[in-house]
């Protein structure tokens, strides 16, 4: 969530960024809540302390077996106040975190305004060397051809929009797993396998949830949800190691499947591997100081792009507008990766710096050079989505006859060359 001073300090720099985000949100309810809580809490302050005067002077007169019926009773009307006071206090607090949960991050100043992402800039390009002298096959047929893929089973296991890979093209699956986890220990990340459920409040803390709660999972009659990223339990275990400046910045990894009901997207690419409920990804964290979490955000796309170059994949980097850019974050790049039988790239990664958005909710702090406790910044990237990377694979290195080459960085996780 953003500093609650904002609003006090700074209002309309607050109602600039939703206007930036093309978001209409009331923010009058949160400020009548924040003056209200600041009031109550100077009020709750000034009973406690005349409660302390009183209750050193009931001390003394004890001492000197004075009378202190009527002190005994101003001290016993103070206590009722201050305990009234602060069971208001309380639910004020709960409400107005409630409110502020639904309040988006700070944009930087360097994210170029826009309405939604046909206003997203392209900063990098790399097109395809030589394009296909053939008309390209979709990865759905290279799959059927060369019996990899298997969208009926996957249909009568599960229903639509769910993948089943088999033979060489579930080695594949797991070999891009394997060797993005491997290029990222280069790049510092260190590996980690979380589990798959989570509690709500962690979802809540990274900012998942209110912000998304229709597009995840939840398990009926538990407190439990599938994830819809690794983000969120990386970010989360980051917060119970205990961080000096010096630790920082502090790079996780791991793979996980990720969960997503795709609320809002029907009839958007229904078939085929482009936008399912259950894919794997390599997620990227990185948790590091205020002052250094932009340059770390430039090395992680790197991080992302370095994947990409080493399979000698086609794509391209655009920074996300405004009203694109993801709830928690203040900037996001996308990578998108050539898809030949579409003609056009698709989003396989994308990289956010949310800066102490996050970490606020967490209550995520890291001691620095003079031992004061500091908030941290979070980073989240996606180093790649291994279901779309593979789709990419198939297409880009098909020939003629419907085979698939294997990228040479590949062969050594596959142990073979060709899917034929």
């Amino acid at each position: 969530m953003i500093n609650p001073k904002l609003f006090l300090d700074n209002i309309e720099f607050v109602k600039e960024n939703i206007l930036r985000r093309r978001k209409n949100i009331d923010m009058d309810p949160l400020i009548i809540l924040i003056n209200k809580t600041r009031h109550l809490k100077q009020e709750i302050d000034k009973n406690r302390a005349c409660k302390k005067l009183l209750s050193k002077e009931f001390g003394m007169r004890m001492t000197k077996k004075e009378s202190v019926d009527k002190l005994k009773a101003d001290i016993d009307v103070l206590e009722k106040k201050i305990t009234k006071a602060e069971q208001e206090y309380n639910e004020l607090e709960r409400q107005k975190r409630n409110l502020l949960l639904k309040i988006p991050n700070i944009l930087d100043n360097s994210v170029p305004d826009g309405k939604d992402e046909t206003e997203n800039v392209v900063i990098k390009e790399y097109p395809p060397k030589e394009k296909l002298k053939f008309k390209p096959l979709t990865h759905i047929e290279l799959g059927e051809k060369n019996d990899i893929i298997d969208f009926k089973s996957a249909v009568e296991l599960a229903g639509s929009r769910f993948v089943l890979l088999k033979n060489k093209g579930a080695i594949l699956h797991r070999a891009l797993a394997n060797f993005m986890l491997n290029e990222q220990a280069k790049m510092g990340y260190e590996e980690l396998y979380t589990p798959f459920l989570v509690k709500r409040s962690i979802l809540e803390a990274t900012g998942q949830i209110p912000d998304k709660e229709d597009d995840i999972y939840k398990i009926e009659g538990e407190n439990l949800y599938l994830i819809p990223t690794v983000e969120v339990t990386l970010v989360n275990y980051g917060c119970y190691i205990d961080l000096n400046e010096s630790d920082l910045p502090k790079r996780l990894t791991g793979v996980s499947a990720n969960f997503r009901k795709e609320a809002g997207s029907y009839g958007k690419d229904v078939r085929g591997m482009i936008r399912v409920h259950q894919f794997d990804a390599v997620e990227l964290i990185s948790i590091t100081t205020p002052e250094d979490s932009f340059d770390e955000l430039e090395k992680m796309r790197e991080a992302a792009e370095n994947i990409l170059k080493l399979l000698e994949l086609p794509y391209k980097v655009i920074v996300l507008s405004s009203g694109d850019t993801g709830f928690t974050a203040a900037k996001t790049y996308d990578l998108e990766v050539w898809i030949p039988s579409e003609n056009r790239y698709r989003e396989v990664s994308s990289i956010s710096n949310c800066t102490d958005f996050q970490a606020r909710r967490l209550n995520f702090k890291y001691r620095n050079k003079n031992g004061e406790r500091e908030l941290v910044h979070t980073l989240n990237g996606t180093g790649l989505a291994i279901g779309r990377t593979f789709l990419a694979v198939l297409e880009n290195y098909q020939r003629e006859d419907g085979s698939i080459i294997i990228p040479k960085v590949l062969r050594k996780y596959t142990n073979f060359d060709i899917i034929k």
